[in-house]
């Protein structure tokens, strides 16, 4: 059995761990709040500018001068994967499930023939990936040290994403992230980014009458690139707040946890105590009797 020293050290060692879980919760909890509230917001902005699309989109359809962004090259060969992770740990397995899909999908790909790259925007993403996925990943991007992430941000990937595309480095682009559905659900969401797919369920496409200038071709080229920004941005935006609500959540069952190992030292410590008290009250009856 351990020393009572050992014993003490252990429950202030565990203290200390749970005043920072604790702590960490909290910190957690409070920006979960703006994050949540910001990627809510943007979210009708999104669907807003899908069904614009979708509307520009369906007078495009079979004119063979259409922007590759939205009917693609031709061509399926190349895949870019986009791994949207975040730039910190500690939110269980949040960052752990967008690197497994990323790997799931890559394998998938790979037996049938296609070729994978990899583009890790997020810390976590890629230290993760790079252990055996190393040579696929042709970019990588994070935040480290942004307070917020602004959509300039997203339109720099956005610009990259496009620039490799035109200069036929990749066929297809695909977007694979955590979409904030509750405190305690994230779901692993891949979307497909290159070529672009405009909304068709339910979208009422034909009830919008959109008088364009100079013509939808010419709109569709300067939209096509904002809409994957926007798309990108709300991704990092659902990405963020289901980081936060992983920690809180990872972060409260660290603080239980570490309640419940405090209870089973302290139990320990009594008995030790306990048992030490008692030998030395044989000792010393035993030396009495023996005088």
């Amino acid at each position: 059995m351990p020393s009572l020293k050992i014993l003490r050290n252990r429950i202030n060692s565990v203290k200390s761990t749970q005043k920072i879980t604790s702590a960490m919760k909290m910190v957690a909890a409070a920006k979960l709040r703006r994050a949540q509230a910001q990627a809510e917001a943007a979210r009708p902005y999104a669907v807003r500018m899908g069904e614009m699309l979708a509307a520009l989109a369906a007078s495009e359809g079979g004119n063979p001068n259409a922007s590759p962004l939205l009917v693609g090259n031709g061509k399926s060969q190349v895949h870019l994967l986009l791994a949207v992770t975040a730039d910190r740990g500690l939110a269980g397995a949040f960052n752990g499930n967008i690197s497994k899909a990323i790997r799931v999908e890559a394998q998938a790909l790979e037996a049938q023939g296609k070729t994978v790259k990899i583009f890790a925007l997020g810390r976590k993403g890629n230290d993760s990936l790079r252990r055996d996925l190393k040579d696929q990943i042709v970019g990588t991007r994070n935040f480290v040290g942004k307070k917020v992430i602004g959509f300039a941000e997203a339109e720099a990937v956005a610009q990259e994403l496009v620039r490799g595309f035109r200069a036929g480095e990749y066929d297809v682009v695909t977007m694979v992230f955590n979409r904030f559905h509750n405190v305690m659900v994230q779901r692993v969401t891949e979307q497909p980014l290159i070529p672009a797919v405009a909304p068709t369920a339910n979208d009422n496409v034909d009830e919008h009458n959109y008088e364009v200038e100079p013509d939808d071709g010419t709109l569709l080229d300067r939209l096509l690139p904002r809409n994957l920004a926007v798309q990108i941005y709300s991704a990092l935006l659902e990405n963020s707040a289901g980081f936060y609500a992983s920690q809180m959540t990872a972060m409260d069952s660290a603080t239980r946890n570490a309640g419940d190992m405090i209870k089973r030292l302290s139990l320990s410590y009594n008995r030790a105590r306990q048992a030490n008290i008692t030998k030395e009250l044989i000792e010393i009856i035993s030396g009495a009797e023996a005088v």
